[in-house]
């Protein structure tokens, strides 16, 4: 019976762990590629006042606009602050793991 509950605590441990470089990559694509799907999908639909309220994104990523070079633009940003986001996420998720082990 030790037997069976060091193998459960094993794995455990290894399927509850992320990699946090892992999440970082995957969060990075998703969030880049939404970013500049929907500043295209604005740009396309086009109207006296294209994308309003994507616009205020520009506050905070300078250069962004919605057009066609503010796509990059804008997959460039999604793309560094998903994967900061999905780090951070990935670490302190593993971070509180450790704790709860000890």
């Amino acid at each position: 019976m030790a037997l069976a509950n060091s193998e459960a605590e094993v794995l455990g441990r290894a399927v509850t762990k992320l990699h946090a470089g892992v999440l970082a990559a995957v969060s990075g694509m998703v969030t880049g590629l939404g970013l500049c799907a929907m500043t295209i999908v604005l740009v396309l639909k086009g109207g006296p006042q294209v994308g309003q309220h994507l616009q205020l994104l520009s506050h905070y990523f300078i250069g962004y606009s919605v057009t066609w070079a503010g796509s990059l633009v804008g997959l460039a940003y999604g793309t560094i602050t998903g994967a900061i986001l999905g780090w951070a996420v990935g670490y302190i998720y593993n971070l509180v793991v450790r704790l709860r082990a000890q």
